[in-house]
């Protein structure tokens, strides 16, 4: 290497060593000559944002009748940031808040608490949001409440009282329809998580029923305030301001008045069961329109305030809603209560029959029992009917008929030992009718009821198996018994065989099979418009703000049942018999309304809480008229007892409020549907709103927006 190149080098290097020292230097001045300014600097730039929930997209009914609205109300916030500088961290300020608002100090405690920091078990009524923000503890103070803490600043420090839209649940007819419209709430972790729909702290939002199946219409967009704070929490200045913009507008199928009406007449039949000395513990009824699908009124008993959620949930209103004591109100029987159907089940054991070759003119005894095997399966009270058809087993409800007609076929399909290509014609005839899946109605947390059918029997025995062959190291003392041992020896062998009881108690709705209110509804509407059925539906349209119709919910068929139009014809004229002639006659004798239905009475194996054996459930199923039917009306009590006495009572009310029957007569002007539910959609005013004289009311495209009212009034329970 020459002297130049050696110089070139030492050059290059010294240049290197000068840039790594400067870099170093400003390194050591950042971190630590300078470094407690630059970390104050960067705590000083922390944004925080402020949501402003939208105001709400109301929930009308057909006739644009509001079911839910935002309206006026007056919140008290309580500021954490700052009651928690206080040397009791605000114990004393809450403490006469609670007074003032006359509520438990534990209850306010908890609605200020941020839910990460109570116990698992005492989350309720919990803060979602965050501290950086007021925390709403109720929505509904009084202008006397508000005035006192606003003229007693020093009192109530980080206490505030202003105006807000509320949530409110006016029912102008008198109708609950809790389980219908749902609830809404601020976002939780579990929400936030949900990245596909962008929500913010603070947002309120659907939780449960319409508010949360039509939340992305209802919500609108929330306005976003974003404020910059020290490190001192303290805010410096306003980064961005974006208004809110209001949700759109839900019209539904449901007619207020119908619905006040069927929710009357199934508490009303909950009463007269208890009358008769039946515990009748909850039920469901609904009236579904055979012609769509579109659901017009749908109840559930025990109900529940809706307004409680706005107006701040206490600790014993959230264990109330769950309490099995209670009836656990929180829980929509119409779509998820699960029951045996009983002989509401014959129009499918009819259909079944048929499929089999059975002749429907032909006369089959129907003795007091029948023996299946070693046991011993008993008429309803014993009784025998001698020859009778398939119209007179239907309308007399005869059971033993079927006994036997199910245990042939099941021994035509093999028996114990099934054939290969098995007719199984009475589980396919019920799949046919949807048992075993989803409506698809448009409500969360629709069950599937249960068909008991081969498949289902296979995964059940795969499930319990091993209790069974272990029946009894596994078992409680008391179940140890030589007829369950013998059960669960049995099962532990060939638990996945369908067997003759299986066979005959499922011909008449018993043994394992389950369905829902809501399933049973579908089942009719089929039978009553010739076999179609149709998906529930509870929406019918969705309008902007402005007027603009965003979106309409058309009908949807989800299939076809297998019963012939021959089947068909023969249903109608057997269960119009029940009415006339039959298990319901004493309920229709001389209506004017042509009612067609079944009556059941299902058997419920366990006990109460209390330690007594288990009342029946009662049930009515049926259309109107039979002549051209229009409606389905179906109504289950839970430990009701006979579904003649009960369940058809409260059906037959349904009916003389849909077409304003009084006594023995029609009266159209007490009719809630003189002319059939409301084709169009209406004109929207929910300001002005009235109840309407009759449900045939003005109708066009939708272009009014809704505007909060503060006269509405509450739900009273």
């Amino acid at each position: 290497m020459n002297q130049r190149s050696r110089l070139n080098l030492i050059v290059f290097q010294v240049l290197v060593a000068s840039l790594l020292l400067a870099l170093l230097g400003r390194l050591f001045f950042l971190q630590i000559a300078d470094g407690l300014r630059y970390q104050n600097a960067a705590l000083s730039i922390q944004s925080r944002d402020i949501i402003t929930p939208a105001l709400r997209g109301a929930i009308t009914d057909s006739s644009g009748l509001p079911l839910a609205m935002d309206r006026p109300g007056l919140e008290i916030t309580v500021d954490r940031s700052a009651i928690d500088k206080m040397p009791d961290k605000g114990k004393a300020v809450l403490k006469s808040l609670a007074a003032l608002m006359k509520i438990s100090y534990s209850d306010l405690y908890n609605r200020t608490r941020l839910c990460g920091e109570l116990p698992t078990n005492q989350k309720v009524g919990c803060w979602n949001g965050t501290r950086y923000q007021p925390i709403p503890v109720t929505k509904k103070a009084t202008q006397q409440e508000a005035l006192k803490i606003l003229e007693n600043a020093n009192k109530y420090p980080g206490i505030d009282a202003s105006s807000v839209p509320i949530r409110g649940y006016p029912s102008l007819a008198k109708e609950n329809a809790a389980h219908v419209l749902g609830y809404v709430g601020t976002v939780t972790e579990s929400d936030m998580a949900n990245t596909s729909q962008n929500y913010f702290r603070n947002e309120i939002i659907g939780k449960s029923g319409l508010e949360y199946q039509y939340n992305q219409y209802l919500r609108g967009t929330p306005g976003v305030k974003t404020v910059i704070v020290d490190r001192k929490e303290a805010v410096t200045h306003q980064s961005q301001n974006t208004p809110s913009i209001p949700g759109n507008n839900l019209i539904t199928n449901i007619d207020a008045r119908l619905q006040a009406a069927t929710e009357a007449s199934l508490a009303d039949a909950i009463t007269r069961a208890h009358a008769l000395g039946y515990k009748a513990d909850s039920g469901a009824a609904i009236v579904m329109d055979v012609k769509n699908g579109h659901v017009l009124a749908i109840a559930s008993y025990p109900t529940y305030d809706p307004n409680i959620w706005e107006t701040g949930l206490t600790v014993a209103q959230a264990k109330d809603l769950f309490s099995e004591s209670a009836g656990v109100p929180a829980l929509s029987r119409p779509i998820q209560g699960m029951y045996a159907p009983a002989s509401t089940f014959k129009s499918l054991s009819i259909i079944a029959a048929a499929k089999a070759g059975y002749n429907m003119n032909a006369l089959y005894n129907c003795p007091a029992s029948v023996q299946i095997g070693t046991q011993l399966f008993k008429n309803f009270e014993t009784k025998s009917q001698g020859h009778i058809n398939m119209e007179n087993a239907i309308a007399v409800s005869c059971d033993t008929i079927w006994y036997q007609i199910a245990y042939d076929e099941w021994v035509r399909d093999g028996g114990l030992f099934p054939k290969s290509g098995l007719h199984d014609y009475f589980f396919k005839t019920a799949a046919g009718f949807g048992f075993g899946k989803a409506t698809g109605i448009d409500l969360p947390g629709e069950a599937t009821g249960r068909l008991p059918d081969r498949a289902w029997k296979e995964k059940w025995y795969k499930a319990n198996k091993s209790f069974f062959c272990n029946f009894q190291k596994q078992a409680r003392k008391s179940d140890l018994t030589p007829y369950l041992i013998a059960i669960a020896k049995e099962n532990c062998v060939d638990g996945n065989i369908i067997r003759a009881g299986d066979a005959v108690n499922f011909s008449i709705g018993q043994g394992d099979t389950l369905v829902t209110p809501i399933q049973e509804t579908a089942v009719y509407a089929a039978i009553a418009n010739g076999g179609t059925l149709f998906k529930p539906e509870i929406a019918r349209a969705v309008v902007s703000p402005s007027g603009k119709i965003i979106k309409t919910f058309k009908t949807v068929i989800t299939g076809k049942t297998p019963a012939t139009a021959k089947d068909i014809a023969f249903l109608h004229t057997a269960l119009r018999a029940v009415a006339t002639r039959g298990t319901a006659a004493a309920v229709f004798a001389n209506y004017p309304i042509t009612v067609a239905g079944k009556t059941g009475t299902a058997q419920v194996l366990g006990k109460n809480p209390d330690g007594s054996s288990k009342d029946d459930t009662s049930w009515f199923a049926s259309f109107a008229p039979v002549e051209n039917p229009r409606y389905a009306v179906v109504m289950m009590v839970s430990q009701g007892g006979f579904g003649a006495s009960i369940s058809a009572v409260g059906v037959k009310n349904i009916y003389s409020a849909i077409y304003g029957v009084v006594g023995q007569t029609i009266d159209p002007t007490q009719a809630i549907f003189p002319k059939g539910p409301p084709t169009k959609l209406p004109i929207l005013d929910v300001k002005n709103a009235k109840l309407p004289k009759r449900a045939a009311t003005p109708t066009a495209s939708a272009s009014a927006s809704p505007k909060p009212s503060s006269k509405l009034s509450s739900v009273k329970q």
